[in-house]
């Protein structure tokens, strides 16, 4: 129901509230607060000022600033000025900002002390700028006049307060269809009555809410709801950023808020942060959802956490909010984005002739209604393009079924939603085709399970090649860090129409190398490494059994310990593997013990010798107990709880026993002991440098000249990693082997890679015959240069087939000066799967001998495969998804630069529970966030009183680097140069939230979320 007395002139709205509630809280942050009494008379006074500045009516003031009072203030008081309110991102490049102010033709920016320089080393076009500080605390820089000063004295120019409901009251910049963002240009009334018609009535929002609001002011969506919505019906509105969730749950309790609002990016941290222990959400009346409609699992998880509807719509800018909405009550179609707002015209309409379409087919949405914006700012050409015949062209292409509702299902504008914010691919390929060697880019949306999408460039190199770090960095240097793209690829040609318009959708699907990634991390490139056993508890009262002979040195030490072994109804059933045991032997013996004993019955803790490499440096003294490890793995997924696997290394005194005996009772299910220590496995995401760049690094590249040998071309993975070879890397030479009568399979494989102009050879034969695996690789033309083993060989147990075949490639092919020699596992080696026990134990095999060869100095890699799409198997409920082609070649080209032996590629669900140990640091709880500490900031005060004046910016400075160079994996401090930015080390809005964790932690300080950003 249409809210009409909310349609009224904001100063009206101020007024009213400010004698009807007075001294109630409007808004606060985390300085500040003011009342509704405080906000009528203080932007009433701002209003005083700006006019006395000269600003006239029609006139635009810029808002350069985060999320703080002062932004509603602004929006309030440059309206009431007569002038035109300019929110901007605070943060933006340099060249963006200059774009902008120059685009508007603001005259007066109102920012903060930290943004004064960027603002000052600007040259906008539109001459010199009046620039305002909201900051109150020490003096107002040079040049600058004082926010505060004119917000708590009376002007000698009275607010004019003469605007209509239908003169143009704000300009919101949003991309649109072309590179460059376009101001649109907004009423009271088209906003109002947004307001009025969809947001209070769908939130059902009233003065007795308390609102938090963790989205950017600068939104178009924070305008309406936030800064209209809450100050129309009286409501209270804790501003914060969303950048840690953490910090949006201790508000939340703190304030006991009734309303919610987040991206899906938030509610996704949300609901893992609410996972800690002892958690209890707090209450909520209802959330709503900016930036992106939500996924039916995140929905209901969401709703089954905090107990309370959320609300989503589709909207844009041009139309001053919501467009379609779900609302808290009624039916609900997953996918869709509701219902069209009442008192909006909608229509889906055949782009092409005009025509709407009929229920269930894919058309364009126009719409028509009170909240259509007046146009754009000083571009007719488009305003007459978007606005025709009386109806919004959207760009939008959506769905609408029988009863209405509106799902949408792609853009004609080709708008890549990185977490809410827009990024048009035109903006990123342009920074891109400036950098020297680049002769060509395109950028496409990638599928994201946390940001929705995020932007991939792809990049066709000059003759003479590029330097990605350089493309990297320019891209940080011109762009927000948000727009910054998370992969580079390089590739032959950018798919384009016949009227040279780029075929997105291709380049995601097509052949591709990647070249560089723009964080620190691979998405879906792992390595494990070994910690430390935190302390554990000391070992439980109860009877323990030695299977096997019990007068072993083991039993001795065991005894000596006060371990009782003599009971007859063990807690513990310890089955040392013995050297030599097979794999079929040892599960003869441990699956019956499983399989009959009492559920409720001993545990089953399986020993073994030399079975895992805990450091690199480390070899597997036993390949056969190695694959013992795999086996084990499966056996804990299909009897989870009941059985454990320990490592021991040759020392066998006391501690070493006492360490056995503390990792059993911590029911650790996986661990080694090395030298006493407890030792626990964990997967950790690869740590990248700026550009994994194998040009970069010629030890480690890829011969084009030599000849690449690819076992199991039959298989898919063979032939995905041929095709990638010639394709991307550029190979000239192939030898594909088959095993014998499979070479059909690879035929259609050799006539397209002989069509790209590719030399291949095509040999079969079985890998554990040695004689006919020579005469196989004789055909290959010398040199060889790389071996990639991607043979699907699992249906026989590691220490025959297995074994035999890797060993007998390994030994035809040591002579070569390869630049590597890659395995392909499997992830079932590493998390285990239920059923599965032969192919892990293969897997673990070829993990342990890809490490043995490496200590030896042989560039060999085992690389353990999550499942691809299509293959529908995964490994312990770990992954979300299969990967796709494309993503898995993007992590193999990763694998070959990094110095690793074993490496794991899968795709994984941050808040899946975790089914595997290793998986524990990887899908977790996140910490809570560090809190202030004053005893910590003045022990720092101290040690900086200590010091000589030059040398105190000189310790401030190798503390933050020496937190930076941990939290990004970094050889130190000296690997963070101290005036590089933090955008160029590939910080992002999760990173970012860790560091000023631990800086909070290492200061005692208090800081925000986006320190590093700002």
């Amino acid at each position: 129901m249409l809210r009409a007395e909310l349609i009224r002139p904001i100063h009206e709205l101020l007024t009213e509230q400010s004698k009807r509630l007075g001294d109630r809280t409007a808004y606060l942050d985390a300085r500040r607060a003011v009342s509704y009494a405080g906000l009528e008379a203080r932007t009433r006074r701002l209003a005083g000022h700006l006019a006395g500045l000269g600003l006239l009516p029609g006139d635009r003031v810029a808002m350069f600033l985060g999320n703080r009072v002062e932004t509603v203030e602004s929006y309030f008081a440059v309206v009431r000025a007569g002038g035109i309110g300019v929110p901007v991102n605070p943060h933006l490049s340099a060249a963006e900002l200059e774009h902008l102010l120059t685009v508007s033709g603001s005259r007066v920016v109102i920012t903060d002390a930290a943004h004064v320089p960027a603002v000052r080393r600007l040259a906008p076009r539109t001459g010199p700028l009046t620039v305002i500080v909201v900051d109150g605390d020490g003096p107002v820089p040079a040049g600058c006049l004082a926010y505060e000063h004119f917000a708590a004295t009376e002007p000698a120019t009275p607010a004019r307060d003469d605007q209509g409901l239908d003169d143009v009251a704000w300009m919101l910049f949003t991309s649109g269809t072309t590179s460059s963002p376009k101001g649109v240009l907004a009423t009271q009334r088209n906003c109002l009555w947004s307001v009025a018609a969809a947001y209070v009535p769908a939130l059902g929002l009233t003065a007795e809410d308390r609102v938090l609001w963790p989205l950017p002011l600068f939104h178009s969506l924070s305008h309406i709801v936030c800064v209209l919505a809450v100050t129309a019906v009286g409501a209270t509105a804790r501003i914060t950023d969303g950048h840690s969730a953490d910090d949006v749950l201790d508000l939340w309790e703190q304030d006991r808020s009734t309303v919610i609002a987040g991206v899906p990016t938030l509610y996704h941290y949300l609901v893992r942060a609410a996972r800690a222990p002892g958690f209890t959400a707090p209450r909520l009346r209802v959330g709503l959802v900016g930036g992106a409609v939500l996924t039916a699992a995140l929905r209901r998880s969401v709703e089954e956490t905090f107990d309370a509807p959320l609300i989503d719509a589709y909207g844009s800018t041009e139309t001053s909010g919501s467009i379609a909405i779900n609302w808290p009550t009624g039916a609900r179609v997953e996918g869709s984005c509701g219902l069209p707002v009442p008192g909006l015209a909608l229509r889906v309409v055949d782009h092409r002739t005009g025509l709407d379409v009929p229920d269930g087919t894919e058309g364009e949405v126009w719409v028509r209604g009170p909240n259509i914006m007046v146009g754009y700012h000083d571009q007719p050409d488009a305003t007459a393009e978007a606005l025709r015949d009386g109806w919004f062209h959207t760009g939008d292409l959506a769905v609408r079924d029988r009863a209405g509702y509106l799902t949408v299902t792609g853009r004609l504008k080709e708008l890549i939603i990185r977490a809410g914010e827009n990024i048009h691919p035109g903006e990123v390929e342009d920074v891109l085709r400036q950098v020297p060697g680049v002769t060509d880019a395109a950028v496409a949306g990638k599928p994201h399970d946390v940001f929705g999408e995020v932007p991939v460039a792809f990049v066709v190199p000059a003759p003479g090649g590029f330097d990605p770090a350089q493309a990297l960095s320019l891209c940080r240097e011109r762009l927000s860090y948000f727009k910054v793209p998370e992969e580079l690829y390089e590739i032959e040609s950018i798919p384009r129409t016949a009227t040279g318009k780029v075929t997105r959708h291709r380049l995601l699907d097509g052949p591709a190398r990647l070249r560089a990634v723009g964080n620190a991390h691979h998405d879906t490139l792992f390595r494990t490494h070994w910690v430390p056993q935190p302390s554990a508890p000391a070992p439980a009262d109860g009877h323990w059994t030695l299977l096997g002979d019990p007068g072993t040195a083991l039993a001795d030490h065991l005894r000596a310990c006060g371990t009782d072994l003599t009971g007859d109804t063990p807690s513990v059933a310890l089955l040392p593997a013995a050297a030599g045991t097979s794999v079929e032997d040892f599960l003869r013996t441990a699956e019956p013990w499983l399989t009959s004993a009492d559920p409720a019955g001993p545990r089953l803790v399986v020993l073994t010798r030399g079975a895992v490499a805990t450091h690199p440096g480390e070899t597997v003294r036993d390949l056969g107990q190695a694959a013992l490890w795999g086996l084990v793995r499966s056996l804990q997924a299909a009897h989870p709880g009941r059985v454990a696997v320990v490592d021991l290394d040759d020392v066998a005194d006391d501690a070493a026993t006492a360490a056995l005996a503390a990792t059993v009772a911590s029911g650790e299910p996986q661990s080694a002991i090395r030298d006493g220590v407890v030792l626990l496995p964990r997967l950790e995401r690869v740590t990248l440098d700026a550009a994994t760049d194998t040009v970069a690094q010629p030890d480690q590249a890829f011969d084009r000249a030599g000849t690449a040998v690819v076992t199991g071309a039959d298989t898919r993975r063979g032939t995905a990693i041929a095709r990638h070879l010639a394709t991307a890397h550029g190979a000239r030479s192939l030898l594909l082997i088959t095993p014998p009568g499979q070479g059909a399979g690879a035929a259609g494989l050799r006539a397209w890679l002989t069509r790209q102009g590719t030399e291949v050879r095509l040999a079969e034969a079985d890998l554990d015959d040695r004689a006919k695996l020579k005469r196989a690789l004789a055909k290959a033309p010398s040199p060889l240069t790389l071996v990639v083993h991607a043979w699907d060989a699992v249906d026989e147990p590691s220490e025959t087939r297995v074994a035999a075949e890797v060993r007998t490639l390994h030994d035809l092919t040591r002579d070569a000066a390869l630049t590597a020699f890659v395995l392909s596992s499997s992830t079932k080696g590493l998390l285990g799967a239920a059923g599965e026990t032969t192919e892990a134990a293969s897997a673990a095999f070829l993990d342990a001998y890809a490490q043995n060869l490496r200590v030896q100095g042989i560039p060999a890699r085992s690389l353990a495969w999550g499942p691809w799409e299509g293959e529908g198997d995964t490994a312990s409920g770990a992954t979300s998804g299969a990967l796709t082609e494309q993503q898995a070649m993007a992590a193999l080209d990763t694998a070959l630069t990094v110095d690793d032996a074993q490496l794991v590629v899968m795709k994984l669900d941050p808040s899946a529970a975790p089914g595997s140990p290793l998986l524990h640091d990887l899908i977790d709880v996140p910490a809570r966030t560090a809190t202030a500490d004053e005893a910590v900031t003045n022990a720092l005060r101290e040690r900086l009183a200590d010091v000589p004046d030059a040398d105190r910016d000189r310790l401030l400075t190798d503390l933050v680097r020496d937190q930076l160079a941990d939290l990004l994996g970094l050889t130190g401090r000296q690997a963070v140069q101290p005036g590089r930015p933090f955008t160029d080390l590939g910080l992002t809005s999760v990173t970012v939230v860790e560091l000023r964790n631990r800086l909070t932690e290492a200061t005692g300080l208090r800081l925000p979320a986006t320190s590093a950003f700002d």
